[in-house]
Order: C-alpha cells, then sequence, then structure tokens
C-alpha cells in the first residue's frame, strides 16, 4: 500500500474532479455511516471491492457501481474507485488483471478515508 502522503495526494486529484465533487453522504446513506460505523464501512468496502472490482475483467466494468443505496458506493464514485478505468486514470492501478492484495488494501482505505472525513463534516456543509 502506497504512504499515507501518496495515498492523500491521489485523494486529493480525484477529489478535484468535478464529476467526484458532486458526491456526499447525506440521508438514508450518511446515517447508515454514522449507525455502523467506520470499521463497519471498512469491512462492507473490503467484501464490494473484491466481488465488484477486484475481478481482473469485472461484471458490467464502468457501469457496476449504483450512485447511491450505500455510503460505499457514494464513496467510490466520489474518489473515482467505481470502476477499473477510473482506478487506471485516477490511481495509477492497471486494468486487465486481478487487483492484489495490497491494492484491494489501498482501495478500502481511499473509501474509508473519504467517509471519515465526510462524517467529521456537519451536514449540508462542502466537504472540500
Amino acid at each position: 500500500m502506497p504512504d499515507t502522503e501518496h495515498l492523500q495526494q491521489r485523494m486529493e486529484l480525484a477529489a478535484q474532479r468535478p464529476f467526484g465533487r458532486r458526491f456526499h453522504l447525506r440521508g438514508r446513506d450518511r446515517a447508515t455511516a454514522e449507525l455502523r460505523g467506520p470499521q463497519t464501512m471498512r469491512r462492507h468496502a473490503a467484501e464490494i471491492i473484491a466481488e465488484r472490482l477486484a475481478p481482473a475483467q469485472p461484471r458490467n466494468d464502468g457501469r457496476q457501481t449504483p450512485y447511491r443505496n450505500h455510503p460505499v458506493f457514494v464513496a467510490q464514485h466520489a474518489t473515482a474507485t467505481c470502476c477499473r478505468t477510473c482506478l487506471e486514470t485516477w490511481h495509477a492501478i492497471p486494468k486487465g488483471r486481478q487487483l492484489d492484495r495490497d491494492e484491494r488494501a489501498y482501495v478500502v482505505e481511499v473509501i474509508g478515508r473519504w467517509i471519515d472525513r465526510e462524517l467529521a463534516t456537519p451536514p449540508g456543509a462542502s466537504a472540500r
């Protein structure tokens, strides 16, 4: 997994995308993240990444991540970890091969940090 500084730089770069800036935890997604807590959100992220993003050729790649109904899905769009193309473009993780353990851990950490940052920001306030 990249060092903390590298991870933070990648997150900031992805956060500057106009598309990614539109996403924030609101309503039910925010309530779920608050209720379940950071460890559960990271566990859910690990499960979702393993199933939907880690395979070399994910099913429906580019369309496999819903926009809402789970805080991890919202975080994936906000952090450019929603599909293999975004991972390659914004996080320098190549397409066409299965994500290794460190890459999966990296993606989970990016998602977890974004959710943590969102929850530290009062609802309705801009996190960036």
